[in-house]
């Protein structure tokens, strides 16, 4: 073995180990939940897009006065499938009282990027939300997003008020959902 192939070889195990993450990586953040330079701004609009499945093209402005979920996702991601019933079930609960959850499917290998792959695990997950097909990843570098999946909480007035990395959370962002559309009826 050479003395480089040793030294990756040794910091992967050293990662693997304590549990780091390799930014940009499927996979959820071991870190603990960080504030995204994004969030507590404006949200960034939906850049760059290939596709809109389920949907006609949006953007952020046309969405104010909604309470939107921003889903960073990709179809080949173990931790992204995990969280789409969650998703969904979020959607199906709160879609008639003002939630809209946009789908980011941001690809991390060439396959992912074809139009009909993404159409069919839609097909496969039940998912009937908007999706936008982030091919050239430029919404997901304007989010300055950097882990699949991740999520994003945009308030009525189109600001970012909360942000996840990775699986789970999902009662705390069920319930900030819940708060945002109760303040606003």
């Amino acid at each position: 073995m050479t003395p480089k192939l040793l030294a990756v070889s040794a910091a992967l195990i050293g990662m693997a180990v304590t549990g780091a993450v390799i930014p940009g990586i499927c996979g959820e953040a071991a870190a603990p939940v960080k504030v995204a330079a994004a969030t507590q701004g404006a949200a960034p609009d939906f850049a760059g897009i290939s596709n809109w499945f389920n949907s006609k093209p949006l953007s952020i402005a046309d969405l104010r006065g909604k309470v939107v979920l921003v889903d960073f996702w990709t179809y080949g991601c173990v931790n992204c499938v995990n969280t789409l019933p969650h998703v969904t079930q979020l959607y199906a609960k709160y879609r008639d009282k003002g939630l809209v959850v946009v789908g980011v499917h941001t690809p991390e290998f060439p396959f992912e990027r074809s139009a009909s792959n993404v159409q069919a695990a839609l097909k496969r997950h039940g998912i009937t939300y908007p999706v936008a097909q982030d091919n050239d990843s430029r919404t997901w570098d304007a989010y300055r997003n950097q882990y699949w999946p991740a999520q994003y909480i945009i308030d009525q007035n189109g600001k970012i008020v909360f942000q996840h990395e990775g699986e789970g959370r999902y009662d705390e962002i069920d319930r900030t959902v819940g708060r945002l559309l109760n303040a606003s009826s």
